[in-house]
């Protein structure tokens, strides 16, 4: 089905385990809007999954802006690793 997030958790930087963390819970989400993308690529009329995806969307937008206003560098970093914002 794609990644967990033990395995996720052992990409991100924040060895100690720190499932709340923000950098954790934007990698999370990212994971979990790629499948659901995928998901919706062969369901296109699930709008159910398509107001999900939309919620989680917002949600690491929040989160990217939070982590964005506290430390650029780990913002930088994040989408970097991510692979967002081509």
């Amino acid at each position: 089905m794609g990644e967990t997030s033990e395995n996720i958790s052992k990409k991100t930087e924040n060895e100690k385990k720190n499932s709340g963390s923000s950098e954790f819970q934007i990698s999370i989400f990212t994971q979990r809007i790629k499948n659901l993308t995928e998901h919706l690529k062969s369901n296109k009329k699930d709008n159910n999954t398509r107001r999900g995806l939309m919620k989680l969307v917002g949600k690491r937008k929040k989160l990217l802006s939070y982590v964005k206003k506290k430390s650029s560098d780990k913002y930088e970093s994040i989408i970097k690793s991510l692979g967002l914002r081509r």
